[in-house]
């Protein structure tokens, strides 16, 4: 487990950050008239920030792979 979490450390910050921010969005941006799907409810938009902070966090590590990579050849 410890190198599951050491291996996609940055992944998982990503997704936590992305939720805290879709989280936030919710809260202070939200949709007051309840007909926007994504925003309307904390939950939704909670786990779409996770989404996207996934998809950045993956972006983000297979480029810091890359560098690692080519840094050592």
């Amino acid at each position: 487990m410890k190198e599951f979490i050491k291996k996609h450390l940055l992944i998982i910050v990503f997704i936590i950050a992305g939720g805290v921010a879709g989280f936030l969005y919710w809260k202070f941006v939200g949709c007051l008239s309840g007909t926007c799907i994504i925003k309307s409810v904390w939950y939704m938009s909670t786990i779409y920030g996770m989404g996207v902070g996934w998809i950045l966090g993956s972006l983000t590590g297979d480029m810091v792979e890359s560098f690692k990579k080519r840094k050592k050849a």
